[in-house]
C-alpha cells in the first residue's frame, strides 16, 4: 500500500507489538481476542508492511491491552526529534 503516512503505520504497529509483549500475549492470543487473523495482526505489527487498521480494531486492541488507544498512535518520547 502506497501511503504518505508510512511512519505513522510503523509507529502503530511497533506500539501494538510492544504492549502485546508487555502483557505476555502472543500474536495469536491477541488476534483471537479481537477476532482477526494472526496474519492480519502480524501485518499490522510489521514495520515494513503498511497495513490499514480500522478504528474498531485499534480500539479493540487497546481495550484488550488495557491502555488508552492514544498510546498506540504516538511514538515513545525517546524517539521524538529534538526541537
Amino acid at each position: 500500500m502506497k501511503t504518505d503516512f508510512a511512519e505513522e503505520y510503523k509507529t502503530i504497529g511497533l506500539n501494538i507489538a510492544y504492549y502485546r509483549k508487555l502483557r505476555g500475549l502472543t500474536q495469536l492470543q491477541l488476534a483471537e481476542k479481537i477476532n482477526i487473523s494472526r496474519t492480519h495482526l502480524s501485518n499490522i505489527e510489521a514495520p515494513g508492511v503498511h497495513t490499514s487498521i480500522s478504528l474498531e480494531v485499534l480500539f479493540q486492541i487497546a481495550h484488550v491491552l488495557d491502555i488508552p488507544a492514544s498510546r498506540l498512535l504516538v511514538m515513545p518520547l525517546a524517539d521524538l526529534p529534538a526541537e
